[in-house]
């Protein structure tokens, strides 16, 4: 693939703030917004960033009155409060989210935005809270008799905008954006009142995706749920274990750290003899004595053959894609931004190390990315980075149970447990994964909980649909009113 080629005078380079030459932002800076627009600057009273707060200063949601909305609250589908952070009501750092404030993502999915609702946010907490943002957020305060902060959400929030914020974040990994970008917005030059009748067409448009949103469940409660009935285990034992390093821990609640007593005889329950409290907290203890008084293999005995990634040589005008940890969604593969090696290259691989239909694929490394874990589903070549396992099973396994599981806190909280090393640096090695206990049932128990499992998140994914498709409208009106 070849780099594209473009020409600019310097002095438009430097017409803006960034003196940014990449090909993204001076190719959108010379195309003709559609519409009639001025700042967004002219219609804020104030801005700011968010604050850090130290995770020392987190607790319980029962017991403060203080809430700490992050990026990970903001979401495109709409505000996520079911795992909304706390922090200690003596704390007096930042400052408070006010009624219509407009609050902007600045941090790896940018420009997701959302007027904040106190009444709404209220009555689904049950209780009245103070909102201090994090960090990662950007709150802009309004002049209200200029500018309809509904409107301000769905029009930030449209496909129209998405170009936009996709051009100014900057960064590698994860895309970042100022506040700058933020005052630099290009806003409809339509009237408060223009507004105020698109917010009403709006609205029943809106009180239908929010009927489907309830409907929406994430893909592992969907498994633990199924996991659950069908092994007789309390299904909320995912909260109870609580988020941690590893990606499946990622949708339970924050850990509260509580003291907890042991006997110095469940200390040789490790075969290393451990005295980690994540092999030890109760949680964990409850995890295992389950799994004892089941019929269950370990993976060593389900596997055919398991084998590390590569470490390649990357090659732009490559056709090989390879599977890094970023491509791995925990749910599916993500082609669209690979790197890939040659034909060539591929070639002199050893068999063993190149994908196959139904291999499995596990993240063996990284805080947050451990324990990632999709199914390659696909006939075409490719491998899979050094930072993966390629496991393939024997015969009589069904690989997607397998998968299913590793993301059901059945498989989950042995990745939980049996890491190694601190901070980023967390690994997860063969030696851990072949002694991970799975149910040991026949191969169709496996299929009948694969076909519900797949049944609920097609399901699911219809759901979704039906918003984007509602989502479509909203954009529709938009684009009419201000074009």
């Amino acid at each position: 693939m070849g780099l594209k080629t473009f020409t600019i005078n310097f002095e438009k380079l430097a017409a803006k703030d960034s003196l940014r030459g990449d090909f993204r932002f001076s190719h959108f800076n010379t195309k003709k917004i559609p519409y009639k627009y001025t700042y967004f600057k002219n219609f804020i009273t104030k801005i700011r960033n968010g604050k850090d707060i130290a995770k020392e200063n987190y607790v319980a949601i029962a017991d403060s009155k203080i809430i700490y909305p992050t990026v990970n609250n903001i979401k495109s589908t709409g505000l996520v409060l079911n795992k909304v952070i706390a922090i200690d009501e003596e704390f007096t750092g930042g400052y408070y989210i006010d009624d219509n404030d407009i609050v902007i993502t600045r941090s790896g999915t940018v420009g997701l935005t959302k007027c904040w609702n106190k009444t709404g946010i209220n009555s689904y907490l049950g209780k009245n809270v103070e909102p201090i943002p994090s960090g990662y957020l950007i709150v802009s305060k309004v002049n209200l008799y200029k500018i309809n902060p509904i409107f301000a959400e769905h029009f930030l929030n449209s496909s129209i905008m998405s170009e936009y914020f996709s051009v100014f974040g900057v960064g590698k990994s994860q895309k970042n954006i100022a506040q700058g970008d933020i005052n630099y917005l290009p806003f409809p030059l339509i009237t408060k009142s223009t507004q105020d009748q698109i917010v009403a067409r709006i609205e029943p448009i809106e009180k239908i995706i929010n009927e489907l949103k309830v409907r929406i469940k994430p893909p592992q409660e969907v498994i633990n749920t199924v996991f659950a009935r069908e092994f007789g285990f309390n299904e909320n034992l995912y909260n109870e274990f609580g988020k941690g390093m590893t990606a499946g821990t990622q949708i339970a609640q924050n850990r509260i750290l509580r003291a907890f007593k042991t006997d110095f005889s469940k200390l040789t329950r490790s075969n290393i003899v451990r005295f980690s409290t994540r092999f030890h907290n109760p949680p964990t203890r409850e995890l295992m004595d389950f799994l004892d008084d089941i019929d269950t293999l370990q993976m060593k005995d389900v596997v055919e053959t398991y084998e590390k990634g590569l470490q390649p040589t990357y090659n732009s005008d490559g056709e090989i894609p390879v599977v890094k940890i970023a491509n791995l969604k925990n749910g599916y593969i993500d082609f669209s931004e690979t790197e890939n090696i040659t034909q060539e290259a591929f070639d002199n691989i050893d068999h063993k190390k190149k994908l196959k239909l139904n291999d499995i694929i596990i993240c063996a490394t990284g805080k947050g990315s451990l324990g990632k874990i999709d199914l390659y589903e696909y006939k075409s070549e490719a491998i899979t980075s050094v930072d993966n396992y390629i496991l393939r099973l024997n015969d009589g396994f069904n690989p997607l149970f397998i998968t299913y599981f590793f993301r059901s806190i059945l498989g989950y909280f042995q990745i939980e447990r049996d890491y190694t090393g601190a901070t980023n640096q967390i690994h997860l090695y063969w030696d851990q994964i072949s002694h991970i206990q799975i149910p040991n049932i026949s191969l169709p128990h496996q299929q009948k909980i694969v076909h519900e499992i797949r049944a609920e998140l097609e399901n699911q994914e219809e759901i979704k649909q039906k918003i984007r498709l509602e989502r479509n409208k909203i954009d529709v009106i938009i684009e009419k009113a201000i074009v």
